[in-house]
C-alpha cells in the first residue's frame, strides 16, 4: 500500500510519458491511450493503435498463461520499408550512383515467422538474408527461394558449408562467401574447381577504426574474424594467381554491435571506402561494399552515445553511409559500389513486447502495526522508539546513523547468543520505519547525499515475476544491456512505489535492478501498489518489457527447465472493428517437452511413477482411488506449461 502520510497529488498521461519516457524509446511504435494503457502503433498514424491491455484479456479468453510475447508482425514491415526508404533518400540526396541491397543477419531472430515476414515486407527492395551457420544456412536457401536472391554467408566455414553455397550457386541464387581467414580463400577456390561452379567471393577486413558500446572488441586489429591489410594483398595474389579476379565481389567490414556513437560509423565507412577504392584501382571490380551491422536502438531514449543508446537517427546513419562512400570514391575517381548493411536490431528489436504478471511483492518499512511495545522494551529497542518519537526535531542524517548503529549493535548481540528473536524483528522493523521517513524527509531537496541515495534504492520493494530472466532477458543478465520496462495499464494513477523485479528461477541472479532513465541508469521502477483496495490479494498487474526482438527470442536457456513462452501474433485489418486481430497463438513450452530436451523419457517417467504408486498400494500408504487421481494428475501435469499459473 502507498504511505498513508504521504498525501495524493495529481497526476495524468503526460506524466507518465514522461516518467516512463515512452515518446523516446517507443519510436512512435508505443504510446498510452486516455484511459492509462500502453498501445502500440505498428503503422505509426496509418493504422490502427492496438491496446496491450484488450490483447492481454483476449490471450486470457483463449486459456493463454502468463508470460506471453505478443509479436507485432506490421511493425517488422515497417521496419525494413523504413531502412530501405532511408537508403534510397540518401542515396538521391548525395547522387550515389550505386543501389542499395540490405541483408537481415538471421542470428538476430531465426523464427521462421519472423524471416519470413522480413522477406515478404522486403521482396520490392530485393532484400537478403546474412547467414553464419550452417543451420541458418540451410533455411536461408530454402527461404530465398527466388532467382537473384541475395545471401551473404559470415562466419568460418567448412567444406559442407561452402557445398551448400554453390549449391545455392547453381539453383541461381546470389550467394556471397565472405572470407574470414586466408585459408577459407584456398577452400573455396578447391572446391569451387572441384563441383564446376565459379564461386561469388566476398573479403571480410580488419580495419583499424574500433566500434563502440558492449561490443567494440569485436571490430578493430584484434577482431575475431577478418584479414589484415597484409593478408587481405596475400589473398588478391591468391585471386589473380588463379585468375579469379573478377569473383572478388564484396568487401566486407563490421565495427560491432549496437554503435551508440555515430563518429564510429564515419570513421570506419571512410577507412572501408579507401580500401575498396585502392583495390578497384588494383583491378579489382568490386561490385558491393557490405557495412556490415552496428545500426543501434535508443533503448533507453537518451539519444546519447550511452551503451543503451543511439547519439544518431536512421537517416542520419544513411546519410553519413551514402556520404563518405560517395564522397571517397568521387575522390578517387572510382564507380560507387553497390551498398549492403546487415542491420538486424533495427529491424526487429521494436515488434516484439514480453507481457509479464506481478504476483507478489516483498516489501520493507510495512509491519509498523505488527507489533506492541510496552514498558519494559529491551534498550536498544527503547532507543530506536525514542529516535522515530522525535524524528522530526532530528537531524535526519544523524538520526539514520544512530539507528544504523543500533541495527549493527542488534546483530552482534544476536550472533553471540544475547539477544532474543522478538527483540531481533522490533529492532529491524523500527529501523526500516526511521530509515522511510529520513528517505521522505530528503526527496524535493536539491542535495541528496549518496548514502540517503543508496537507503533509497535499498527501501525498494521486490515485485515478484512469473518469467525467467535467463530465458527472455538474457542480455540483461549476461552484459547489464538495459531494456524499457513499464506497466501496461494504471497509468492514470501515480505510481506510488519504486521496485526491483525478480523472476521465479531458483537464482539469486534472476533479477532485474537496473531500469533505463534520461540521465542514468535508475536501480528501481516506480509501479503502483499491487492491491490498491485493501483487499489482501493482489490484483492483476501486468508489465511490459519492450523492444525485445533482437536476440532475446532466440538466445534464452532453459535455467530451471522454463524454456519458451507462449506467443500471440497480431496483425493489423482495418476490417476488423478493432482496427486489428490475433493471426496466430504458438504455445510456450510444456513440461515434458523442456524434460525432452534434458533426456527424460515421457513414458519412463510414467512407468516410473506408476511403479510407485503401485508399491504405495500394496503397502497400505494408499487407497487404489487416491493413487490412479494423483497419477493421472502427474501425466496430466507433464502436458502443462512450465511458468506458474497464477
Amino acid at each position: 500500500m502507498s504511505d498513508p502520510s504521504e498525501a495524493p497529488t495529481p497526476w495524468d498521461v503526460p506524466q507518465a510519458r514522461d516518467l516512463y519516457n515512452i515518446r523516446r524509446w517507443g519510436a512512435q511504435y508505443f504510446d498510452i491511450n486516455d484511459a492509462g494503457h500502453v498501445v502500440a502503433k505498428p503503422l505509426l498514424d496509418a493504422g490502427a493503435a492496438v491496446d496491450l491491455t484488450d490483447v492481454i484479456e483476449e490471450a486470457k479468453g483463449r486459456g493463454l498463461k502468463f508470460p506471453v510475447l505478443i509479436r507485432f508482425q506490421d511493425i517488422l514491415r515497417h521496419r525494413v520499408e523504413s531502412i530501405n526508404l532511408a537508403f534510397r533518400n540518401s542515396i538521391t540526396e548525395f547522387n550515389y550512383q550505386g543501389r542499395y541491397r540490405g541483408v537481415f543477419p538471421i542470428k538476430v531472430n531465426q523464427l521462421r515467422e519472423v524471416v519470413e515476414e522480413i522477406l515478404d515486407a522486403g521482396k520490392p527492395y530485393d532484400f537478403g538474408l546474412e547467414v553464419g551457420s550452417k543451420p541458418e544456412l540451410f533455411a536461408g536457401l530454402a527461404l530465398q527461394n527466388q532467382v537473384g536472391s541475395l545471401i551473404i554467408c559470415n562466419g568460418y566455414k567448412d567444406a559442407e558449408f561452402i557445398k551448400m553455397a554453390m549449391l545455392g550457386l547453381k539453383l541461381g541464387k546470389k550467394v556471397i562467401l565472405v572470407v574470414e581467414k586466408l585459408e577459407e580463400l584456398r577452400q573455396i577456390i578447391a572446391l569451387s574447381k572441384q563441383l564446376g561452379v565459379e564461386p561469388q567471393i566476398g573479403i571480410r577486413t580488419r580495419l583499424l577504426a574500433k566500434g563502440g558500446g558492449k561490443w567494440a572488441d569485436s571490430a578493430g586489429e584484434n577482431a575475431k574474424f577478418g584479414l589484415s591489410t597484409a593478408e587481405l594483398l596475400v589473398a588478391t595474389e591468391v585471386l589473380k594467381a588463379e585468375q579469379l579476379a573478377h569473383c572478388f565481389k564484396l568487401l566486407h567490414f563490421h565495427i560491432g554491435s549496437q554503435v551508440p556513437d555515430i563518429l564510429t560509423v564515419k570513421k570506419a565507412v571512410q577507412e572501408a571506402a579507401r580500401l575498396y577504392a585502392k583495390l578497384f584501382k588494383m583491378g579489382f571490380a568490386i561490385e558491393f561494399l557490405d557495412v556490415g551491422g552496428g545500426l543501434g536502438v535508443d533503448y533507453d531514449g537518451s539519444r546519447s552515445a550511452f551503451d543503451s543508446s543511439t547519439n544518431y537517427t536512421l537517416q542520419e546513419y544513411t546519410n553519413d553511409i551514402v556520404f563518405y562512400i560517395a564522397d571517397v570514391c568521387n575522390a578517387e575517381k572510382v564507380p560507387h559500389p553497390g551498398i549492403i548493411s546487415e542491420s538486424g536490431r533495427a529491424i526487429v528489436a521494436h515488434h516484439s513486447v514480453l507481457i509479464v504478471e506481478v504476483f507478489g511483492s516483498i516489501e520493507k518499512a510495512r509491519l509498523r502495526d505488527q507489533f506492541q511495545y510496552g514498558d519494559s522494551e529491551h534498550a536498544l529497542v527503547r532507543e530506536l522508539l525514542d529516535i522515530r518519537k522525535n524524528l522530526g526535531k532530528l537531524n535526519k542524517l544523524e538520526a539514520y546513523h544512530d539507528a544504523l548503529e543500533r541495527k549493527e549493535d542488534a546483530q552482534h548481540m544476536f550472533t553471540l547468543g544475547m539477544l532474543d528473536l522478538p527483540d531481533k524483528a522490533k529492532i529491524e522493523t523500527l529501523f526500516w520505519e526511521i530509515s522511510h521517513e529520513v528517505v521522505r524527509s530528503f526527496r524535493g531537496q536539491a542535495y541528496v547525499p549518496e548514502e540517503i541515495r543508496k537507503l533509497e534504492d535499498a527501501l525498494g520493494d521486490q515485485y515478484l515475476c512469473n518469467f525467467s530472466v535467463f530465458q527472455s532477458l538474457l542480455d540483461h543478465w549476461a552484459l547489464d544491456q538495459l531494456f524499457p520496462i513499464m506497466p501496461v495499464s494504471r497509468l492514470t494513477e501515480r505510481p506510488a512505489r519504486e521496485a526491483t523485479l525478480v523472476d521465479i528461477t531458483c537464482d539469486s541472479d534472476g533479477q532485474v535492478n537496473k531500469f533505463i532513465d534520461l540521465r542514468d541508469v535508475r536501480d528501481t521502477l516506480p509501479l503502483h501498489p499491487l492491491n490498491p483496495n485493501g483487499s489482501g490479494k493482489p490484483d492483476p498487474y501486468y508489465l511490459g518489457f519492450f523492444l525485445m526482438g533482437a536476440y532475446q527470442d532466440i538466445m534464452g536457456d532453459l535455467h530451471n527447465l522454463f524454456g519458451r513462452v507462449n506467443e500471440v501474433h497480431v496483425f493489423l485489418d482495418p476490417d476488423e472493428a478493432t482496427g486489428y486481430y490475433i493471426e496466430e497463438i504458438i504455445e510456450g513450452t510444456t513440461i515434458v517437452q523442456a524434460l525432452a530436451s534434458v533426456q527424460y523419457d515421457e513414458n519412463e517417467l510414467k512407468r516410473q511413477m506408476k511403479a510407485q504408486m503401485d508399491e504405495a498400494i500394496k503397502s497400505d500408504r494408499m487407497k487404489p482411488s487416491e493413487a490412479m487421481r494423483l497419477l493421472d494428475d502427474y501425466e496430466r501435469g507433464l502436458k502443462e506449461y512450465t511458468y506458474l499459473a497464477i
